[in-house]
């Protein structure tokens, strides 16, 4: 099968940019206890070293959306395609409370169960199943529906009903006896976005004067609407924009939209750039993007990968600032780091993120290039 290659790039850019996040979470000074987009204790290079980052979620959901689309388009078996999305959603999930949970927290009695974005993926294949063989349409009609509207739940008084289905549409922390269950992609804001993906999926299937076309289209209707609906200021993100002391730091505050739950103009926003990098992916070819490509093919294997290079990194740096194995804390939910440690600078933070991109760029390209020698080896689908 043909590879589109703006997609592999874009979600090579993505993932790349995903790392840092990442990175910063494990490593900055203070990642813990300090939140980068809060405008009373930020700064610019902070605040956007996370808000870049925002980008990631969205452009994976909504690729992994087009992309269904196309596999299934390609495939053009409705039995095969939701077993596909099936198992494929089913894997997921497990890796997500497996191998990635390990990763992020290496708790050996998994205490914190975090529901990222993975599980946002697989709980989004599986109700996608319900799609397959109906029209695109549909598709996009719902995902928009759900992104344009729910955010009226905010409305809706409390009761017994609403707190029931709030994990659906907010962040919801659940205790399961001694552990935790962090809900922190709702399962249908986030879903809206793959219905989005996958019903704007034909248009990806066009050819490129077109596709380009496309593109252009969409980043100008998803960056108009966001500005317009973010300058009014009344509906679309929980958190209205404000002046601030410091002229930047309005624009700061009129940037600065919710991701958990994505918001309305979080989602415009995001997409809106996801847009453009599409647009400029298709323009500039394979050719001049083909680092990113490497790692926009493999996009899984990265993902469970790079955990366990940044842990590496974490230990060893703190082991070479003078800590013990003694001092990691590995069950508290500081993601292994040792109590009280005074991690990295933000420039030492960016010198170590290069460091791991550059380390997953050979075992990416490896195994990309044995993916493409393999194609009858059906199980690397779901890697």
């Amino acid at each position: 099968m043909k590879r589109i290659i703006p997609i592999d790039v874009v979600r090579g850019i993505v993932m790349v940019i995903m790392a840092l996040d990442h990175t910063r979470d494990f490593l900055l000074q203070n990642a813990l206890t300090q939140t980068p987009t809060d405008l009373s204790n930020t700064y610019p290079a902070l605040f956007f070293t996370r808000w870049i980052t925002h980008l990631c979620a969205p452009t994976f959901v909504f690729l992994s959306g087009v992309s269904a689309y196309i596999s299934a388009k390609r495939q053009n078996n409705v039995s095969e395609s939701r077993k596909f999305l099936l198992t494929r959603g089913i894997w997921l999930i497990f890796l997500e409370f497996s191998i990635i949970s390990f990763g992020i927290w290496s708790d050996i009695g998994f205490h914190t169960l975090l529901f990222q974005v993975i599980a946002a993926i697989g709980v989004g294949f599986l109700l996608l199943t319900l799609l397959v063989g109906k029209s695109h349409k549909i598709a996009l009609g719902i995902g928009s529906f759900i992104m344009i509207f729910y955010g009226l739940l905010a409305l809706v008084p409390e009761s017994g009903m609403r707190n029931a289905l709030s994990p659906l549409f907010v962040l919801t922390v659940l205790p399961l006896g001694e552990r935790l269950l962090i809900l922190a992609y709702p399962i249908l804001p986030w879903w809206s976005i793959m219905l989005i993906g996958y019903g704007l999926g034909e248009y990806f299937l066009v050819e490129k004067p077109n596709r380009i076309r496309f593109f252009i289209k969409m980043t100008g209707g998803f960056f108009i609407t966001f500005v317009i609906l973010r300058f009014i200021n009344i509906y679309g993100d929980p958190v209205p924009w404000s002046i601030q002391t410091k002229p930047f730091f309005t624009f700061l505050s009129f940037i600065n939209v919710s991701k958990n739950a994505p918001s309305l103009d979080f989602t415009l926003c995001m997409l809106g750039i996801s847009f453009l990098m599409l647009w400029l992916a298709e323009i500039y070819g394979e050719g001049k993007l083909k680092f990113f490509k490497v790692y926009g093919s493999v996009p899984l294997f990265y993902y469970l990968i790079h955990w366990y290079v940044i842990r590496a990194f974490l230990i060893v740096i703190f082991l070479a600032k003078g800590y013990h194995w003694s001092d990691f804390v590995f069950h508290e939910q500081t993601l292994g780091r040792p109590k009280n440690d005074d991690g990295l600078t933000l420039p030492q933070v960016y010198l170590a993120w290069l460091t791991v991109i550059l380390i997953m760029y050979p075992i990416c390209k490896w195994y990309s290039n044995y993916k493409s020698q393999h194609p009858d080896k059906t199980w690397l689908r779901y890697l």
